[in-house]
């Protein structure tokens, strides 16, 4: 999974990617996966800057966002964090969303000392396997309702489901 290095904000100026009101933080997370679903509860209890949007990986927004970034939708590695414009992906965005919520969650930090390879190998294991270890979740049903504020809802893309 390589990410398309682009210039900041450049979403903005696709016409493939519809307009939304970006805030500075952007995750497009599977919608219909658990850990996926943990994780933006995670991310909704722990933002108290209110800095941080949610985008569905099954939405029409989810799925031009990706494609811009040069992601496949339907690859389980694909998760992709935009901070102030900038994309990242895979264990990389996890640290940077650590870093950005700060406190106890700059430990997140720690796993920067790992080598890439085995960054990428770890990452790639609970990625291919988040079905399996955390069962399913429909994330645009939580009734969290700070995750429901955070959610940016588009239309579903017909067809366009996460490979487990």
């Amino acid at each position: 999974m390589k990410l398309t290095i682009r210039l900041p904000y450049s979403y903005q100026n696709d016409a493939s990617v519809p307009f939304f009101e970006a805030s500075p933080c952007i995750t497009v997370m599977d919608a219909d996966c658990g850990l996926c679903a943990k994780g933006a509860t995670w991310i909704a209890q722990s933002d108290t800057a209110r800095d941080f949007s949610i985008v569905p990986l099954q939405s029409t927004l989810g799925h031009a966002l990706m494609h811009h970034y040069g992601l496949d939708p339907s690859d389980p590695l694909s998760w992709l964090y935009i901070e102030d414009g900038v994309a990242y992906t895979s264990l990389d965005a996890l640290i940077r969303v650590g870093k950005r919520l700060g406190g106890k969650w700059h430990v997140l930090r720690l796993l920067r000392s790992l080598p890439p390879p085995v960054q990428d190998g770890l990452y790639g294991m609970v990625a291919r396997n988040r079905i399996r270890l955390s069962g399913r979740a429909d994330l645009c049903a939580l009734p969290n309702p700070e995750v429901q504020k955070r959610l940016i809802r588009q239309t579903q893309t017909p067809g366009l489901a996460a490979k487990e």
